[in-house]
């Protein structure tokens, strides 16, 4: 059975994105979590990803002597991997423009990565207030996700960004979670969206086993003291 190593369920919107395709997809894995400490060179984090890992970080799908390191990486090869799925759009176009916007989302929006971090449990909307207030990168960012969203729902019908669940709804769960955490102001239509991809069974099994976790990681809480 494939394997897949991730971090805390509340923290951890790298994992999250492959986690979530997976078991949306109905394709069947094992869950190795890894609890994030300091993450320091020689941590316990870092011997147990390093052991099936070159780069030492979360997500790491293991299938049989393969190892994938990288979300991206991860969901292209489950795509290979389960042809049967349609983790992508089958028509070409469709399926082009999904990569794209999921290399966007892979390699971009660092405004956004760096002042909302994914944290499930808490609601900071006095936080998400003041960063929307004075982060320029921030709201231009999340414009950008908001008319991108938008243009996906218009020209495939919805539900999901590409007509069915797909990578691209799998790569911007987290930032369903960040928006929700910091109450940032969105449109309706983009709201409508979201709720949706809460309500799916993938997303909720998440967010429930993030909520069940307790575990307060102090390098994860820029914005809340230790508890």
């Amino acid at each position: 059975m494939l394997k897949l190593y991730v971090g805390n369920k509340n923290y951890s919107s790298w994992s999250m994105r492959p986690w979530v395709l997976m078991m949306q997809a109905g394709i069947p894995f094992e869950e190795v979590m890894v609890r994030f400490d300091d993450l320091a060179p020689g941590s316990e984090f870092k011997r147990r990803l390093e052991a099936v890992s070159p780069v030492g970080k979360v997500p790491v799908l293991v299938d049989g002597e393969l190892a994938v390191w990288d979300s991206l990486a991860i969901a292209e090869y489950l795509a290979e991997k389960f042809p049967d799925r349609p983790l992508w759009p089958r028509a070409a176009p469709a399926r082009a423009r999904a990569r794209c916007v999921v290399a966007e989302m892979h390699s971009g929006f660092a405004a956004l990565r760096n002042a909302c971090t994914m944290n499930i449990e808490a609601r900071l909307p006095e936080v998400g207030q003041i960063i929307w207030r004075d982060n320029a990168g921030v709201r231009a960012e999340v414009a950008r996700i908001v008319a991108m969203w938008q243009a996906a729902l218009a020209e495939h019908g919805g539900p999901m960004l590409f007509g069915d669940f797909g990578i691209a709804d799998a790569f911007y769960a987290p930032v369903v979670m960040r928006l929700r955490t910091f109450e940032l102001p969105v449109p309706e239509d983009v709201r409508v969206y979201m709720r949706r991809v809460c309500e799916l069974p993938g997303v909720k099994a998440w967010i429930d086993a993030a909520l069940r976790e307790h575990d307060f990681v102090v390098i994860d809480e820029p914005y809340r003291a230790g508890r």
